[in-house]
């Protein structure tokens, strides 16, 4: 079967979407498909350079998009220039700066795009319509995300095959645009959505919550689990090492993912410091929002600092935009006025080397976010580690860690209740351990590549209407 992936670009970053929709077309490749990946935007920023896997050409280049949101000239563009703008390589230098830019900023670019034949962006769709015709030809077309909608409807009148997209945390970039443009881009999302053969979310969570939001049968949403790809993680079971979990002298706290707000990184450095408070008695200056409470239950203390065996350490790492540096600038101050600034350390966004090896690094990984999130590809990696993860009770990482028992949850956006997490989990590495243990069989029976490549096979054929083998 001919699969196209149409994947959005984030420009340098490495954004889930991305990473779950190429660890899928090789996954798919690997089944025997003829499956290719069409970066769009900008050229996607992806952890394996397997041959053939992404087309070199980009559909929808960023520049062409924006000057024909922009100016009318650039709609009517000979096609020569269009060419010269969408070269690879100065898009990929457009996309150093892309991660910067705030939804707040595009809410006409987004409801445009999400209009399709109706937008500015036409002449972008009919180029992209052309190429699928006469060189691509597929047999279905996969969207990494439903805001690349406003391209489904014309694909499938005009070629006769059905569009799939997987649902990619769409609501939370709408919600932040600036109104008339969030309503307009709801209702373009939902009207788009309902002309494609089905949607994919990657946890039941996500799949009702955007039924809703988008007024669609929760029969259409389809719930395909993610998957990553375990080469090169052959990690034996945390509980046979020596250290029964415990990676160093000094137990390591860690957060992967965006340095932002949303994140929650500031609240995870409030529980940081209530955590040395309760354990160390260091008298650093309490959270003006959530001071010490003994009625929180912190589970720490003069037992907790022996089992310990060391002052633990706070790390992140994640993409980092220029507009958040004064946010994690501000988690600096915070802790250093707190005196705990040389135990907190930024280690940058990483590769696919480096991040499997700063997760193998860490005691738990924190993931405080603030919002409910949509996927949770850092808690399967985390757990491919051996790694047990506490996250915010609330979304698609709660719903990971209850089903699999491979964590904690703690009260979203409660520095105390994840203060008392992490005392517990950073107190009993023998715990720590077996939930680390409990993760990692989760992923290598669960949540691998291959399985979710099977599924999304499955319904393709289905949604095209076709047994074929091949």
């Amino acid at each position: 079967m001919r699969i196209i992936s149409i994947v959005a670009g984030a420009g340098g970053m490495y954004c889930g979407a991305c990473l779950h929709s190429s660890t899928l077309v090789a996954a798919l490749r690997r089944a025997g498909e003829d499956a290719i990946l069409v970066p769009a935007y900008t050229p996607v920023r992806m952890e394996t350079d397997e041959e053939g896997l992404t087309s070199r050409r980009i559909a929808f280049g960023g520049l062409n998009v924006y000057l024909q949101q922009r100016f009318a000239w650039a709609r009517r563009a000979p096609r020569f220039l269009d060419r010269l703008l969408d070269h690879p390589a100065l898009l990929r230098w457009l996309g150093r700066w892309s991660g910067s830019t705030r939804p707040e900023r595009l809410g006409p670019l987004c409801v445009s795009m999400l209009q399709g034949e109706e937008g500015r962006q036409r002449r972008e769709l009919h180029k992209l319509i052309e190429w699928l015709q006469h060189d691509l030809r597929p047999d279905v077309v996969h969207l990494s995300t439903a805001l690349l909608a406003g391209m489904a409807g014309a694909i499938t009148r005009s070629l006769g095959v059905p569009v799939v997209a997987t649902l990619a945390g769409e609501d939370s970039f709408i919600e932040r645009l600036a109104e008339p443009y969030a309503s307009q881009a709801r209702a373009a999302l939902a009207r788009g959505c309902q002309q494609m053969a089905a949607l994919v979310a990657l946890n039941r969570y996500y799949a009702d919550f955007m039924a809703s939001y988008l007024g669609v049968g929760r029969q259409h949403i389809h719930v395909i689990e993610p998957g990553i790809d375990l080469a090169g993680l052959e990690t034996p079971p945390v509980s046979t090492l020596p250290c029964r979990g415990r990676r160093t002298a000094e137990p390591t706290i860690g957060f992967f993912s965006r340095i932002c707000p949303d994140k929650g990184l500031h609240l995870l450095a409030e529980a940081f410091t209530l955590l040395y408070q309760t354990a160390f008695k260091e008298g650093v200056a309490g959270s003006p929002t959530h001071p010490p409470d003994a009625q929180h239950g912190l589970a720490c203390g003069e037992e907790t600092q022996v089992a310990w065996r060391g002052k633990p350490r706070l790390v992140a790492a994640g993409y980092l935009a220029d507009a958040d540096r004064p946010y994690l600038a501000e988690v600096v101050r915070y802790l250093k006025a707190r005196g705990l600034g040389s135990r907190f350390e930024y280690r940058g966004s990483l590769t696919r080397e480096e991040k499997f090896a700063f997760l193998a690094s860490l005691d738990v990984l924190c993931l405080p976010s603030l919002l409910p999130e949509s996927k949770g590809l850092p808690v399967l990696e985390a757990w491919a580690c051996g790694v047990p993860v506490i996250v915010s009770d609330h979304g698609a990482l709660a719903e990971l860690v209850r089903e699999t028992g491979a964590g904690l949850c703690f009260e979203p956006r409660q520095a105390a209740s994840l203060a008392s997490a992490l005392g517990r989990m950073l107190a009993d590495s023998a715990e720590a351990a077996q939930l680390g243990d409990l993760g990692q069989a989760a992923v290598r029976s669960r949540f691998t590549a291959e399985r979710m490549a099977s599924a999304m096979i499955a319904l393709f054929r289905r949604v095209a209407g076709t047994n074929r083998q091949n």
